[in-house]
């Protein structure tokens, strides 16, 4: 089989910026003509092997960096966007979004955000009975969204906070009793932290300066939202920092992104990187060993080991998903060639939708997508008491897997034969590819359907090739 070239224009140039290089001082250091420099960063001519071994070498670069990232991202969503019936007529080639993504990832996204406002503007029209009479009907993009595709696009790793929450929970390198650092934190500020039977997780006062919270959460809980507050008003500079470079086109997403980040240092505090990537190679990425060491929660793990993303120091890439019992994702991210539906649910045929049926057990799945990747699947329950016998429990179901060549470094792979089946599963059905699924809710939108009424199979038509 043909080996895929390697067209990371886009990069290079991201690179060559970042170390503050004229092109012809970086192909001196690559060892390259300027003239063949400059066609790669257009994509003119692949990425060589040399040049591939050069980054490494004079850089220190992970050469991940440029085969793994934005690019796949935004060849998935357009692909998605583009089964939208609205292209119908229209289905560029696979090359062509490619090149797209890699030669003008600016217009992918913009092409990405206008498909966003037609559907958003579909949705309300065909909802006009909430519309009606109402002034602030116009559309205006969802500010959830923008700031998931924020986080999204930022490989979920944002690192002068990942670094600040380092520093905060491990001065010196040594680890520290985080609720009493955290604690001590806010009281230097003239803060007075409290845990009472309220039915709040946390509540704090600016006018009295009182932090109260809940004695009804779990520990991990508890942790997380005292760190929590500790990044809201100790981290208040660098977060607004990053905001500004965010620019968000609303003031609703502005202030949804400053809680994200405010919950991204709270993660990254309870487990700091260096040391929890040190303890996730030595116990194997055993999520209920790492939680116990950190007192963590298995969710908290899960969602920190697919942010292991620090240039120089990546982790094993994970896809991380969280799913309710309705199916629907409500956190989404993925360092792998996966990529989850923007829209609507996970397929069906994926574990994580079977931990449900299996309380308090992890699921493993040996599973294939439709473009030949193996993968590594791991999925379990999670449920979220409310502390009283008469509140509601939140109850959801979380994934974590890597690419198998990844998988002798997790304990899960124990067992399993990583050369055996390998069960077939999709992004969503409107684009999955394959022909026979007996799961598929819809027809793929890219394929013609033939449909005879004088048979029927596993569906009621037939995919033409």
């Amino acid at each position: 089989m043909a080996t895929q070239k390697l067209y990371a224009g886009a990069k290079l140039r991201e690179i060559r910026a970042r170390l503050a290089l004229t092109q012809k001082s970086f192909a001196d250091k690559l060892g390259v003509s300027l003239p063949y420099l400059n066609q790669m960063e257009n994509n003119h001519r692949p990425v060589s092997a040399s040049v591939v071994l050069a980054l490494a070498q004079e850089f220190g670069l992970d050469v991940t960096e440029l085969t793994v990232g934005e690019s796949e991202r935004l060849v998935s969503d357009m692909r998605e966007a583009l089964a939208d019936p609205v292209f119908a007529a229209t289905s560029p080639p696979l090359a062509d979004l490619r090149l797209a993504a890699s030669n003008a990832p600016a217009l992918a996204r913009a092409f990405l955000d206008l498909h966003r406002a037609y559907r958003q503007t579909h949705e309300r029209l065909a909802s006009l009975d909430e519309a009606l009479g109402r002034e602030d009907a116009s559309l205006r993009p969802s500010p959830w969204e923008e700031v998931r595709d924020f986080f999204h696009y930022c490989d979920n790793y944002i690192d002068a906070v990942d670094r600040a929450a380092e520093h905060f929970a491990t001065p010196g390198g040594a680890p520290q009793d985080i609720t009493r650092t955290a604690i001590t934190a806010l009281e230097r500020r003239g803060i007075t932290v409290t845990f009472t039977d309220q039915p709040e997780t946390r509540r704090y006062d600016p006018a009295t300066k009182r932090l109260t919270l809940s004695n009804r959460t779990a520990g991990p809980t508890q942790r997380f939202q005292l760190l929590l507050q500790v990044a809201l008003l100790t981290q208040n500079e660098l977060i607004e920092a990053t905001l500004d470079l965010a620019r968000f086109a609303t003031p609703e997403a502005r202030d949804i992104a400053k809680i994200g980040l405010a919950n991204y240092f709270a993660g990254a505090a309870l487990l700091p990187y260096r040391a929890f990537q040190a303890a996730a190679l030595q116990t194997r990425h055993d999520l209920e060993r790492l939680a116990d060491l950190f007192g963590a929660s298995i969710e908290q793990v899960a969602h920190r080991l697919s942010t292991l993303q620090r240039p120089g120091a990546k982790g094993i890439p994970f896809f991380f998903v969280r799913v309710d019992q309705a199916g629907t994702i409500t956190k989404r991210h993925s360092a792998t060639r996966l990529q989850f539906a923007r829209f609507g649910g996970a397929c069906p045929l994926w574990n994580v939708h079977r931990a449900f049926e299996s309380p308090g057990q992890f699921l493993r799945q040996l599973a294939e997508t439709p473009d030949g990747v193996k993968y590594l699947c791991l999925s379990r329950d999670v449920s979220k008491p409310g502390g009283a016998f008469l509140a509601p429990v939140k109850r959801y179901a979380i994934g974590l897997g890597c690419e198998v060549q990844h998988a002798p470094q997790l304990v899960y792979a124990d067992g399993l034969d990583l050369k055996g089946h390998f069960e077939p599963i999709g992004i969503s059905c409107r684009i999955c590819e394959r022909p026979a699924c007996h799961q598929r809710s819809v027809p793929p939108l890219e394929r013609r359907l033939k449909v005879d009424p004088d048979r029927r199979g596993l569906l009621p038509y037939e995919i033409a090739e």
